[in-house]
């Protein structure tokens, strides 16, 4: 993985510029470990401070320092992101490998589940557990109920490389040789898919943070935690942009931005290694 990661940075513009983007969104991971105040005190300093040499991105109007809170939403909602993407990945994969080597109706069996998930109203749904739940709805609660409904589409292309792998001469032998099922899908076939699982990643990532704030936004989440969603969803409730208070929105969605643009940098370079004319053509240039 170290390897493919070198080699992309060399040869990829655009993974070089997603690398770059993504640490500067992990600085500001770091940096809320300093943050000097709480992740949920407000009232603390002047509200409605714009930008200055005290305050780099102003206050809210719930006296919040924007850089620090933004530092701590920034963390929450990258973190959602990657625990929804792991779990997801760990579903994709082990649906998408055994389907793709078990075949028959193992296969079938696993499809139709696949495939009755991949047609699930995806956001109705998290809104209708919202209303059920409700002040049970922890963030955990909804990172597992987001991976549930993330992995489908992944699993069916991990399948289809697992079926052809299991047609190759090293899975014949590694069969004959006399190991176990799970031992030839870790072993042999799982460092095959990890380039595609890299990709898929980025784009559950994106999605998953998408629908994060989304529900944040619609004050379908706890509205307690800060996240990026949390604070677009305080700024309109305190009709910052009527009132004048731009940078309140405008940090946040400046932050998603800059998010979105090295995922999506790092997933379309990852597609573009995974198909070896892209790679070919790229060197041959």
């Amino acid at each position: 993985m170290f390897t493919i990661i070198r080699d992309l940075a060399r040869q990829n513009m655009e993974f070089l510029c997603g690398l770059l983007l993504f640490a500067v969104i992990v600085g500001f991971v770091i940096l809320s470990y300093f943050s000097p105040y709480g992740a949920t005190d407000i009232y603390l300093l002047p509200p409605d401070m714009p930008p200055d040499g005290e305050y780099w991105l102003g206050t809210t109007s719930r006296g919040q320092d924007v850089f620090w809170q933004l530092t701590t939403a920034l963390r929450n909602t990258l973190f959602f992101g990657i625990g929804v993407a792991f779990l997801s990945r760990i579903i994709s994969l082990v649906v998408g490998l055994v389907a793709g080597y078990a075949g028959g109706a193992v296969d079938r069996v696993l499809m139709a589940i696949n495939d009755s998930v991949m047609v699930i109203p995806q956001f109705p749904l998290l809104i209708l557990f919202y209303v059920v739940l409700k002040d049970s709805m922890t963030w955990t609660a909804l990172i597992v109920i987001m991976a549930s409904l993330g992995w489908s589409y992944d699993a069916r292309l991990i399948r289809s490389v697992a079926i052809g792998l299991k047609s190759r001469p090293f899975t014949t032998q590694s069969v004959y040789s006399g190991m176990t099922m799970r031992k030839i899908l870790v072993e042999e076939h799982l460092p095959y898919v990890l380039p595609i699982v890299f990709a898929t990643t980025m784009n559950n990532m994106i999605w998953s943070i998408g629908m994060e704030i989304t529900l944040s936004v619609l004050g379908f989440t706890d509205i307690e935690t800060p996240t990026m969603g949390m604070m677009i969803y305080w700024a309109n409730a305190h009709s910052a942009l009527i009132s004048g208070i731009w940078w309140w929105v405008a940090a946040p969605v400046a932050v998603i931005v800059i998010l979105f643009l090295a995922l999506f940098l790092l997933s379309m370079s990852m597609n573009e290694y995974n198909d070896p004319r892209s790679r070919l053509n790229r060197m041959g240039s």
